[in-house]
């Protein structure tokens, strides 16, 4: 077999896609991340074992993320590349969405706003508000750190016991704010608010605002698609929250995705950014 691995190294989360030699994606994998040298071999140790691999199968590998820089070798003495993580932002979120042009928002422990095209990916900016937003607020007031007992938490919860929402402030609609959209994040929260509903609101918080900063990113675009990618999209109140996205295309005429395996678009993108050849030697 001649396959090829990519791996991206994140903040908090290690991620690895599995590619034939024509380019199709046969297997993911997702680890926390610790040190970056630990959860990168980590996470190519557990694929290889899981897809019954060996050194001989793989034709090359593919690093990117930020822990990349800590690879200045190739692993277990495989070519071994780096891809710039913008570009693999960008152009994996094209490829799992199947278009040519849109913002991709990969959707991390931060947030990147990448514009890609054909004639390239253009980093717009970032945020600081994610996942170790998330995390970091619901170890403070709700003391807990795990993601998916905060996904279920979220799902129980209802954040208007918790947000001031704009038909609070109104006796009639206006078209152009919809009754639902937050005016103020925690702004009428209620002593009888549970810990479930505050976890309602802190999702509805990082979806929210990293919608609208994707709409702004927007202004005087023709592109009107924007794809979610990374850990944040692939969480259940991703999915339930979309009606926030939703609105925001109601009101803005921006379309959010969330394609399959959005939270692997980075690591996707890395096999998508060009040829071995064209990458640079850690």
């Amino acid at each position: 077999m001649n396959a090829s691995i990519s791996i991206d190294i994140g903040g908090s989360t290690t991620k690895a896609a599995g590619f034939t030699e024509a380019g199709d994606l046969f297997g993911t994998l997702q680890i926390r991340a610790g040190d970056p040298r630990t959860s990168a071999f980590g996470a190519l140790g557990r694929f290889m074992h899981e897809h019954r691999l060996s050194p001989a199968d793989l034709s090359h590998i593919t690093l990117t993320g930020l822990g990349s820089s800590f690879f200045t070798e190739d692993l277990l003495g495989i070519p071994t590349f780096h891809a710039p993580e913008l570009d693999a932002i960008g152009l994996g979120g094209l490829r799992l969405a199947g278009l040519r042009e849109a913002l991709v928002v990969s959707m991390g422990t931060g947030a990147a706003f990448v514009r890609a095209g054909q004639s390239g990916c253009t980093h717009l900016g970032g945020s600081g508000i994610g996942g170790g937003t998330l995390c970091g607020l619901a170890s403070r007031f709700l003391h807990e750190t795990d993601i998916l007992a905060l996904e279920e938490m979220a799902g129980r919860g209802d954040r208007a016991m918790a947000d001031l929402r704009i038909g609070d402030l109104l006796d009639a609609e206006i078209p152009a704010l919809h009754p639902e959209l937050t005016a103020a994040n925690f702004g009428k929260i209620k002593s009888s608010a549970t810990d479930e509903d505050v976890a309602a609101a802190l999702f509805n918080m990082i979806y929210e605002n990293i919608g609208v900063m994707a709409v702004f990113a927007l202004a005087g675009d023709t592109v009107r698609d924007v794809v979610l990618t990374g850990s944040l999209a692939c969480l259940a109140p991703a999915r339930t929250t979309f009606d926030v996205f939703n609105r925001m295309n109601d009101i803005f005429h921006v379309n959010f995705i969330i394609p399959p395996h959005a939270a692997f678009a980075t690591a996707v993108g890395a096999w998508s950014a060009g040829n071995r050849e064209h990458f640079a030697k850690p």
